[in-house]
């Protein structure tokens, strides 16, 4: 816990441990606690009435998650879903002590809302890039920015980073291997070509 931003905090919650995979929240759900998250992360993401599911951002360690800010202040339930990514262990601060320390600690009141910016942020750019950019090069720069030896990801999730659905991934994707510009395998995508991806997503 050492350097954490909310080291000054820590004391004053509950250590809570979720395995991979943990559903922590659902649509409908209410926002009982505030989560500083210490090791692992866990995936944000939205799914609209025909299933389709897009990634809206990842609470990484420092971090804290804007849909449980917005519910405890608002008093609305969750609109998205939270899944551990990993083992994921966090600090929890019960609703009560949370708005108390709100309205009563400048340092708090500062650290939640810088953490709640920083999400708010994300959100805009994940709208402007559904918005602005098509799904083709929206699935180049996200190969370019993921580029490693070798990527491990389906095309199904994928679809859920970049909110559209499997088919248009796959079918973008053998275009992209047409071009040797990337090698598709089960489960897997190896990048051969990053600056062709890189000018391919950044092209208006």
């Amino acid at each position: 816990m050492t350097n954490h931003p909310a080291e000054p905090f820590l004391a004053l919650g509950s250590k809570i441990e979720v395995a991979d995979g943990t559903c922590l929240f659902r649509p409908g759900d209410e926002s009982r606690a505030f989560l500083f998250v210490l090791s692992g992360s866990v995936r944000v993401e939205q799914t609209n009435a025909a299933g389709r599911t897009v990634v809206l951002y990842r609470v990484e360690a420092g971090d804290s998650c804007v849909l449980t800010t917005t519910g405890l202040l608002s008093g609305r339930p969750y609109s998205g879903y939270g899944y551990a990514e990993g083992f994921v262990t966090a600090i929890s601060i019960p609703a009560g002590r949370f708005r108390d320390l709100l309205s009563s600690d400048a340092k708090f009141q500062e650290l939640v809302f810088r953490n709640f910016a920083a999400r708010v942020g994300e959100l805009t750019d994940v709208i402007d890039d559904l918005l602005i950019h098509r799904t083709d090069q929206r699935i180049a720069r996200w190969l370019a920015n993921h580029a490693g030896p070798t990527i491990h990801v389906t095309h199904q999730e994928l679809a859920q980073e970049l909110g559209t659905v499997r088919e248009v991934v796959s079918r973008t994707l053998k275009s992209f291997e047409n071009r040797h510009w990337i090698k598709s395998g089960r489960g897997t995508i190896e990048v051969l070509q990053i600056a062709a991806l890189a000018e391919h997503g950044s092209n208006a």
